[in-house]
């Protein structure tokens, strides 16, 4: 069906007519069917006949029609749109796991708001969450991997559906994060079955709840196997401080295997070791955390702990909309599983 134009406007019209708002019932004429039709096709809603569906879509797109999400939060109740608060973008874990987040709520029909918090504080998250709240989101999902939510010192607003991910937030909240202690003792598990009496550890930074975890995952498996536990080697997510933390273990005698709270770590690691004249995995064994795509093109390919990150961010999504749903949700934490990639970085100790 041709479409013909109307009143509502179009490209030979008088610019003062031309910047009038399209409005819903501009587009019900201009496709020839009811303003109730459009309003379902704007909202995404079945039962559409595809080739109306098509006609509607076509009228919008050659009046410039823009759906006014504010009065369809109105009608609706709903803004269609997660905020996300995050500390950081600067970590692989955190950027992946927004990446998913976004994928996941695209699919569901909402957008994503960010807003970043410089400094995990106090005062940081509040303003947050003032600021989410000026811009009308449904629900909030929390990325923070800092001890603040489990200290009594940030009460999240009551009424606004919030999923927490990767934090030590007590039960009051719903959490989703990787099994971070379980990943931990699948790398230093892999190192001992290799025949290595201990495995030495790169840890994330201070105060850093991802760090803690693995650190904890490491330690109670060499304690649980009767393994003396080296002294930490510690690092800030970086490469360089892998590199520093490297150096440093090139000239420890019986640092034979290594594990690295993260894979930028382990590759400033590899560098070190070579510098040190370290053979990678003949004289010193290395293992990573993430499994961040580059890791397979490490020299040696790194032998690492994969995270779904695809998995957090629909279970965040999936968990937070429930609420918005007005569907149970019990709070508590969720822990999705990780696996341990096998690659050429980890060998037997040297006779």
């Amino acid at each position: 069906m041709s479409l013909t134009r109307s009143d509502a406007g179009g490209p030979g019209d008088p610019p003062a007519r031309r910047a009038r708002r399209v409005s819903m019932a501009d587009v019900a004429r201009r496709a020839g069917v009811s303003a109730q039709t459009v309003s379902r096709v704007s909202n995404g809603h079945p039962g559409v006949v595809d080739s109306t569906r098509e006609q509607v879509l076509a009228a919008m797109q050659e009046l410039g029609y823009r759906p006014n999400s504010a009065a369809r939060a109105l009608k609706y109740g709903q803004f269609r749109t997660i905020g996300v608060i995050l500390f950081t973008l600067a970590t692989v874990g955190n950027s992946r796991t927004l990446e998913a987040i976004v994928d996941h709520a695209a699919e569901e029909g909402y957008a994503i708001t960010l807003i970043p918090v410089a400094v995990p504080t106090r005062d940081g998250v509040l303003g947050a969450f003032t600021r989410l709240g000026e811009l009308a989101v449904d629900a909030v999902i929390v990325s923070m991997e800092v001890h603040l939510l489990d200290a009594a010192t940030v009460n999240l607003p009551v009424g606004v559906p919030v999923v927490v991910v990767a934090s030590d937030a007590d039960d009051r909240y719903v959490v989703v994060d990787t099994d971070q202690v379980d990943g931990a003792r699948r790398a230093v598990r892999h190192l001992l079955d290799l025949g290595h009496r201990t495995v030495w550890h790169v840890t994330g930074p201070e105060g850093s709840f991802v760090a803690e975890r693995r650190a904890t995952g490491w330690r109670t498996t060499l304690e649980q196997a009767g393994r003396p536990v080296p002294p930490l080697a510690h690092g800030d997510w970086s490469a360089e401080s892998g590199y520093r933390a490297g150096l440093a273990l090139a000239d420890e005698p019986d640092c034979t295997a290594v594990f690295a709270a993260n894979d930028q770590m382990a590759l400033g690691l590899l560098r070190a070791f070579h510098e040190k004249g370290k053979v990678v995995p003949r004289d010193v064994s290395v293992v990573g955390f993430d499994d961040i795509p580059d890791s397979a093109s490490f020299i040696p390919p790194l032998t690492t702990v994969h995270q779904d990150f695809a998995e957090v961010g629909r279970r965040c999504v999936e968990r937070v909309l429930r609420q918005v749903r007005n569907k149970p949700v019990e709070p508590g934490t969720t822990l999705v599983p990780t696996r341990l990639v096998l690659r050429e970085s980890t060998a037997r100790p040297p006779a």
